[in-house]
């Protein structure tokens, strides 16, 4: 049970590099010692089975020790995100006991025995998402199903065969992501080095510099790493995530980087779904998703994708919404599956919008832009981003004759919300299109004739 089979793999080569860490080498050793320091001051802090803690701390070896030593411990680990605003943090703090934003007291602590003392289906994990109001929405996930992803054994062959060119992973983001911090202990397992990505270091560079094999990544950020001239030649492995690459970025990267390529579909609430391979991508099946991983069922209703699987969440906290009926999960994407037994994305029934692969919800931005007094209505859209994937277009009715300031309506939609959901343009408009049945119609926005900039 995790994080048995990380602390395992430490165990068994204490001497061999485990984190590199702008230019500093953790070895395996070392890291399970800071792993053990940080349990036995977490224990005095009261921290236990189902006791929650909110951890707040910056990419280094010593935060990825203190999530080993907290889940030792049988606690309920939550991961803040360093892009949310002040009322998403409030919000996330609600939901765990304690929160730990310093290691430097932890790391003097007496040592203790790090034998994992949860049960299987205790609360392992809060993974947050954005929820229709714009509050981080916590993901419960257990002990059992979070355990799957490190159980080498049990690796489904593409898995396997991925995870052997990560003998150099490099974790360019933050680890309160899912992915980073998985591929991060599926990295120890098979005996790789995590590398967290330097200080003011561009991702492009960092792979040139660092010699890394495999790294994880959105496919905007693949996009702009297709740009760089810098060589690339190293990598072994390229894994995307957050959001579906087009056919095209998926062709592209393969002509540069040969057949090393691989797209997972999944999400904070199922974990993953679906796999896309480079043997796909060569097989001209890019306009795919791939094909369900080991464990996953798919079904279809209404053009609606359902999955059940072991590793997905038991549910969300303080939340209503129906997502969740006998054991299958509502995606809320839609989707069909081919012949050949892939599965296409066609649309998302939320209304949302998908920056920096973080999902931000249409309606909760219109909520906020509408605190202001300036503001009568607004509404929120995504546009195609080269950057971000999606960047968000908002449309403003101003109240009377007043002109919302942008710079005010920026600040007020970072105060109650993460940096992504943050619009980057707008534009005043004093008609609403409507559909046939009376709703905004979001599309004809973008062909309003000569809307009046702000």
């Amino acid at each position: 049970m995790f994080p048995e089979p990380v602390l395992s793999a430490l165990r068994s080569a204490p001497d061999t590099p485990a984190v590199e860490s702008n230019g500093r080498v953790v070895t395996r050793g070392e890291l399970l010692g800071m792993a053990r320091r940080i349990a036995g001051g977490f224990a005095k802090m009261g921290l236990g089975r189902g006791v929650g803690v909110g951890l707040r701390l910056p990419l280094t070896p010593e935060a990825y020790a203190a999530h080993l030593a907290a889940h030792v411990l049988g606690a309920t680990v939550a991961a803040f995100r360093p892009a949310w605003g002040p009322a998403q943090l409030e919000s996330a703090r609600a939901h765990v006991d304690v929160v730990v934003d310093d290691l430097t007291d932890l790391l003097a602590a007496e040592p203790l025995d790090v034998t994992p003392r949860a049960h299987p289906d205790d609360v392992a994990r809060l993974l947050f998402t954005s929820g229709t109001t714009g509050r981080p929405k916590a993901c419960a996930h257990k002990y059992r199903a979070i355990g799957l992803a490190y159980e080498k054994d049990r690796w489904p062959a593409p898995l396997a065969r991925m995870m052997r060119d990560f003998s150099r992973y490099l974790v360019i983001a933050h680890i309160s992501g899912p992915p980073m911090f998985t591929y991060l202990g599926r990295t120890l397992v098979a005996g790789g080095t995590a590398v967290l990505i330097g200080d003011g270091m561009g991702v492009p560079e960092a792979i040139a510099r660092t010699g890394c094999t495999a790294v994880v990544m959105r496919p905007p950020l693949l996009a702009a790493t297709l740009d760089s001239t810098v060589d690339l030649g190293g990598l072994r492995a390229v894994v995307l995530g957050g959001s579906p690459a087009s056919p095209a970025l998926l062709e592209a990267a393969t002509a540069r980087l040969g057949p090393i390529v691989w797209q997972v579909y999944g999400q904070s609430e199922a974990g993953a779904i679906s796999m896309l391979t480079p043997d796909d991508i060569a097989a001209g099946h890019a306009a795919s998703v791939g094909r369900p991983v080991s464990d996953v069922e798919l079904d279809i209703r209404e053009g609606e994708i359902w999955v059940r699987s072991p590793h997905m969440m038991s549910g969300y906290l303080d939340e209503t919404e129906d997502v969740l009926r006998d054991g299958w999960l509502n995606t809320r994407d839609r989707g069909h599956v081919d012949a050949d037994g892939r599965l296409h994305l066609t649309g998302r029934s939320r209304d949302v919008i998908m920056v920096n692969a973080e999902v931000c919800y249409a309606g909760a931005i219109e909520r906020v832009l509408a605190l202001h007094p300036d503001v009568a209505q607004a509404f929120a859209v995504g546009v195609p981003d080269r950057r971000t994937g999606e960047a968000i277009h908002a449309f403003v009715v101003p109240a009377g004759d007043r002109r919302p300031p942008p710079d005010e309506l920026t600040a007020l939609t970072r105060l109650h919300l993460s940096v992504n959901s943050v619009p980057s343009t707008f534009t005043v408009i004093h008609d609403i299109p409507l559909t046939a049945t009376g709703k905004p119609d979001k599309p004809a926005l973008f062909r309003a004739a000569s809307p009046e900039e702000i």
